[in-house]
């Protein structure tokens, strides 16, 4: 495996921003540089340094200076909501609003975070994330983020930062780069082939640069040996340089190791400013840059860059007039003297049962329609008794599973809990709830056997590796369903011949062992789903909606079939290149037990009448650079498109998804990559139209020796359908080395 990484497209000095939002970067600049000569020096670095950790009201601070009206900035978690604060809204983990594969929830989520953000008085709030990108299916954070797939993650950030920004809040786009694990994350080292950064781990970062993100947190560990935070390779030719990035580099909380080196590496600011040792030592920047800088080591245009960048990117969300002033401090409990959750409970409702994946469905098992009895059983069918709220950071696995653990949380107004749900449903419907609501296998038996329908709930849970949780540390220790999921299961089985399995979990679970149990008549994946979470499983369960998620990764049939975990190493070598998820599965010809984009409905979907319109010429990117990468890459060379109808008797949506198969002229290549994805509303017997919009960046691939994407020559294959095994419509176009157009091959 090659480990060339990151040569540079253009040099510095050529990179210019033009097309969508260039004028806004533009103007921010002209104000910044403008602001950057009424500045002295000790200023300048109090606004690219922390002010320690828990040194003011948030968990991340800067120094304000007031000659400018510039304000200490307050920087805080998570990517589902404000942490450390209440009243604020949980909202359904990035894994959902993956599930959901919706552009307009995905955008909506962004801006009800954004808005409650800025309602707060949060500068800059700590997502989305895209690293980790989740390669590794018992990755603890992979629940963070949107999808293991590159451009399904890519669209979800894209969404997600301009939702975030057009509320007013900096967007912060996170964990650049390799942050594929929690054990060792902060020692190991990202091992990672030039191919696969670019084509798998850069590609959803480069739809967060083309959206204008103001900001990007590198992370703990080494890439190919050198510390994300303090690599030229990484920060100034990677994001800078090649991205064209015009925003802001900040480190993770103390992620940095050195003065010099993570200046001259491209660092913008260092977050917290200080380790969290009492007092705070590692203050690496502050009156050391302040050295740094007076004894050459350091030149002061470097200095001068990172206060531009960080003050452009506050003019370019319109931070500077009228944004409100912190009204909280994490450090109290955090009771704000606001209340900024108004009406975001309905956003999170929608997401929560729009992600909400129904596996199987035997026998009609679903949806419930006026049952005599129902047994619901499983700890994971309530509220933890102690509270929603009772672990931090949610670290602790007892109740209802409705977000991961770590700094990715946020603290719930409230919690609806399955039952709690299901009680209100059968109030209407008449139906006996019979209730086991422990993990005891006995009781567990007891109640099933005394309802005509059993419903049972387990889930999976992960977390950041700085709290153990029953013995896993951040990353899961197995993929099997927590509190022996599996034993409850067929102890409820061995007495009711109709019983349906719902899932919570941070992302997949090995579910051999249910299936293999004839009495599992239907099965739910409900992910992470925030505070709605009983309210949106029962519009689901009782046909208010019928499901439309689709999974954002593979659930494989027996764990070794992914071909990735985390190591217990210093060093993880990434030897699985391109070869992730779903293309690691067709690449050697392995049969999911659920596919990647997998999904049932309570109707059908009929696809017909495809069509092929791409006019792409092969070759290098050649375009100027601009936020995002070169301009060429972005622009449209053709559309896809195919008829879908609803063949059924209920309404529900369909995702139609575009896969791509590159030419033999690529080499090594998964046979098919996601390339588009349209959600579509249909009624009963209803027909619309699906159209994937092409760019030259979606036929290209990463050419190694050339430094450059490139669009290869031959046949491209074509293929739409309802998930990426389930491929309704085939055909192929050609493309040339020259200024023909491509050639439609029809359907195959």
């Amino acid at each position: 495996m090659q480990h060339v990484l990151f040569s540079v497209l253009a040099t510095a000095t050529a990179v210019q921003a033009y097309g969508l939002g260039s004028a806004g970067w533009d103007a921010a600049y002209s104000r910044a540089r403008a602001a950057l000569h009424k500045l002295n020096q000790t200023e300048k670095v109090g606004i690219v340094t922390g002010v320690t950790w828990e040194g003011g009201p948030c968990v991340g601070n800067t120094y304000s200076v007031e000659s400018i009206g510039y304000p200490s900035l307050c920087l805080q978690d998570s990517p589902l909501g404000i942490r450390f604060a209440n009243p604020v809204t949980a909202f359904p983990a990035g894994i959902n609003a993956g599930a959901t594969w919706d552009r307009s929830l995905m955008y909506a989520r962004g801006a009800a975070m954004g808005a409650e953000a800025k309602g707060l008085g949060v500068n800059v709030q700590l997502g989305p994330v895209a690293g980790p990108l989740g390669k590794n299916p018992d990755g603890g954070r992979l629940w963070e983020g949107f999808s293991v797939d590159p451009y399904l993650s890519g669209v979800a950030m894209e969404e997600t930062i301009q939702g975030m920004q057009d509320s007013g809040v900096q967007a912060c786009a996170k964990h650049w780069l390799g942050n594929e694990q929690e054990h060792n994350r902060e020692t190991i080292s990202s091992n990672i082939g030039d191919r696969a950064a670019h084509e798998l781990y850069v590609w959803p970062f480069m739809n967060a640069v083309k959206a204008n993100v103001a900001s990007v947190m590198c992370s703990y560990n080494k890439v190919n040996e050198t510390w994300s935070c303090e690599s030229d390779a990484v920060l100034n030719k990677l994001m800078k340089t090649e991205l064209g990035f015009r925003g802001y580099i900040m480190s993770d909380w103390n992620a940095q190791h050195t003065t010099v080196d993570s200046a001259l590496a491209g660092l913008d600011m260092t977050m917290p400013g200080s380790d969290f040792n009492s007092p705070p030592g590692s203050i690496f920047w502050g009156s050391n840059l302040l050295k740094a800088i007076a004894d050459g080591l350091v030149p002061q245009s470097r200095l001068d860059d990172m206060v531009t960048r960080i003050l452009a990117a506050w003019y370019l969300v319109g931070q500077d007039k009228g944004y409100p002033g912190v009204s909280f401090t994490s450090w109290n409990g955090g009771k704000a003297s606001v209340d900024v959750t108004d009406g975001h409970a309905a956003v999170v409702r929608s997401i929560a049962r729009d992600s909400i994946v129904l596996l199987k469905n035997e026998e009609h098992a679903l949806p419930l329609r006026r049952p005599k009895s129902l047994a619901v059983i499983g700890s994971d069918s309530i509220v933890n008794p102690d509270g929603a709220n009772a672990c931090s950071d949610r670290g602790c696995d007892n109740g209802t599973l409705a977000m991961g653990w770590g700094s990715g949380t946020a603290q719930f107004p409230y919690l609806v809990g399955p039952l709690q749900a299901i009680l209100g449903q059968s109030e209407r419907t008449g139906t006996k709830v019979v209730q086991s609501t422990t993990d005891d296998i006995a009781a567990a038996a007891s109640a099933a056997a005394a309802a005509e329908t059993a419903m049972v709930f387990i889930n999976s849970d992960s977390g950041e590796g700085y709290i153990t949780v029953e013995g896993n540390s951040g990353d899961r220790n197995n993929l099997d369903p927590w509190h022996d999921g599996n034993d409850l299961v067929k102890a409820v089985t061995a007495v009711n011949k109709n019983v349906i399995v719902v899932v919570h979990s941070v992302g997949p679970v090995i579910l051999e062992t249910i299936l293999a149990q004839p009495s599992v008549k239907a099965i739910v994946w409900a992910g992470l789903p925030g505070q709605e979470s009983g309210n949106a499983l029962t519009d689901v369960l009782y046909g208010a909606v019928s499901p439309s998620g689709k999974l954002p990764y593979t659930i494989a049939k027996q764990r070794s079939d992914y071909g990735t975990g985390w190591v217990n190493a210093e060093v993880d070598d990434f030897k699985e290149g391109i070869f992730v998820d779903y293309r690691h599965f067709d690449e050697n010809g392995l049969v999911p037990r659920y596919e990647f984009g997998y999904g049932l409905s309570y109707t059908t979907f009929d696809y017909s009448s495809i069509g092929i319109h791409v006019f792409a010429t092969a070759g290098a990117s050649t375009g100027v650079v601009v936020p995002g990468g070169p301009s060429d890459l972005f622009e449209s060379v053709g559309t896809i498109t195919a008829q879908v109808r609803n063949g059924g008797a209920v309404a529900g949506a369909e995702v139609a998804q575009l896969y791509i198969g590159l030419p033999d002229s690529a080499p090594w290549t998964p046979p098919k990559q996601l390339r588009g994805f349209q959600k579509l509303q249909l009624q009963p017997k209803q027909s619309g139209l699906v159209s994937f919009a092409l760019t030259r960046r979606d036929l290209s691939y990463w050419n190694v020796q050339m430094q450059k994407w490139v669009v290869p020559s031959g046949t491209f294959h074509v293929y739409v359908g309802s998930s990426s095994r389930d491929i309704r419509l085939r055909g192929a176009f050609s493309v040339r080395e020259s200024w023909w157009p491509s050639i439609p091959s029809g359907q195959i």
